[in-house]
């Protein structure tokens, strides 16, 4: 039996519709179908171009994670701020109320005086540029149109991105010469507050160390005595008297027990000597920690760098070196030009008037455009 051309052709489309419809029975439904795709277009777009390397895969797959962390931080901002005023107040309260009471009787004229200026300094420093930090704006890239020149397009804001402006994804927008998003600001540290920000934690740090070396002799004392308070709390109230003792007048008549003495100490002693505990132990710790950031901001400033740039430039660093070339940070004037750059020094006077006092003068610069290539002379002179 011979098989005509035309036969052959009809049998194909025969099955060729039966399969389609079989196809057409067992589609998923549509949203179903929207969320594979979906999946699909991400897991190919970890191999879109051939610049895609361990970062970029590791970005896209923790996205969910960055996104919940953005989140959550997003909404306890606020309660980052109110813990900081809390403890802060605690440690002025305890201050005023216990220790200040102890110094003006047993210290000398000379050592109150000390005390009580650098103190209140230290305090007003630190007051001062904590709200200055988080009430400042961090400085924003302009939205209209404008003729200042721009490195990239950010893909979030799909807007121009001056040098060093970086997106935060906290507060949902290019921040000017980001550094990092502060929780216990609520806010983030860019071009405008980045000076009140290093400068809250350069005297938050000072008057850590300063309660915790002052209150050294007094946090010995306050645990030695609550030790002494709990071996009394040991000990106990009374002694049954039996036998002769009621006889030979040991006790009054009616009375079993003798009573011993009332503790030598009170409520408001307990109170006092865990209160100079609780301070010491706060400042000690925040002291340790507050001043290893400080520290580590301070070599960034002098390097001209931020957080953000710091990671740039070291991945641009090991990128040039494997070409035998050596990378030269662009915002880099020297050390002592990057500290008057960022202080806003202008004058010798400006290192007390606008370091060592409080002052809301501007950064230097407009954090759109940059002087680029490290310079010989000093930018500001001073």
């Amino acid at each position: 039996m011979r098989c005509s051309p035309s036969s052959m052709l009809n049998l194909l489309r025969t099955g060729r519709l039966r399969s389609c419809s079989r196809r057409g029975r067992s589609r998923l439904p549509l949203w179903l179908r929207k969320i594979w795709l979906y999946l699909k277009l991400l897991v190919r777009s970890l191999c879109f171009n051939s610049l895609t390397d361990s970062d970029v895969v590791f970005d896209s797959i923790f996205e969910p994670v960055f996104w919940t962390v953005d989140y959550v931080t997003r909404w306890f901002g606020l309660v980052f701020v109110c813990l900081v005023v809390i403890l802060t107040s605690s440690i002025v309260l305890i201050a005023y109320i216990v220790l200040l009471p102890l110094v003006l009787n047993t210290y000398s004229p000379p050592w109150i005086a000390w005390h009580i200026c650098y103190g209140h300094w230290n305090l007003i420093m630190i007051a001062f540029h904590y709200y200055k930090a988080a009430k400042t704006s961090p400085g924003y890239p302009p939205t209209e149109k404008n003729d200042r020149p721009f490195v990239s397009v950010c893909k979030k804001c799909i807007m121009p991105k001056p040098a060093r402006t970086h997106h935060c994804g906290i507060c949902n927008r290019c921040i000017l010469k980001m550094d990092h998003h502060c929780p216990w600001l609520n806010n983030c540290v860019g071009h405008l507050n980045h000076r009140y920000f290093f400068s809250f934690c350069l005297f938050m740090t000072l008057g850590c160390v300063y309660c915790s070396i002052s209150g050294r002799n007094l946090f010995l004392d306050a645990y030695n005595a609550l030790e002494r308070f709990k071996h009394l709390d040991l000990e106990k109230p009374g002694i049954p008297v039996t036998g002769m003792g009621p006889l030979i007048g040991l006790l009054p008549s009616g009375q079993t027990n003798f009573q011993t003495a009332a503790p030598p100490y009170t409520f408001k002693d307990r109170m006092i000597h865990k209160s100079i505990i609780y301070m010491w132990v706060l400042t000690s710790t925040v002291g340790v920690a507050l001043g290893a950031l400080t520290v580590w901001h301070a070599v960034l400033i002098s390097k001209g760098e931020t957080s953000i740039e710091r990671h740039m430039n070291k991945k641009e660093r090991q990128r040039l070196a494997a070409w035998g070339k050596v990378y030269r940070n662009p915002f880099h004037y020297g050390k002592l030009n990057n500290w008057k750059i960022f202080f806003g020094v202008e004058k010798n006077s400006h290192w007390v008037t606008r370091v060592l006092l409080p002052s809301g003068h501007p950064p230097h610069g407009d954090g759109l455009t940059w002087d680029i290539f490290p310079v010989r002379k000093d930018l500001i002179p001073v």
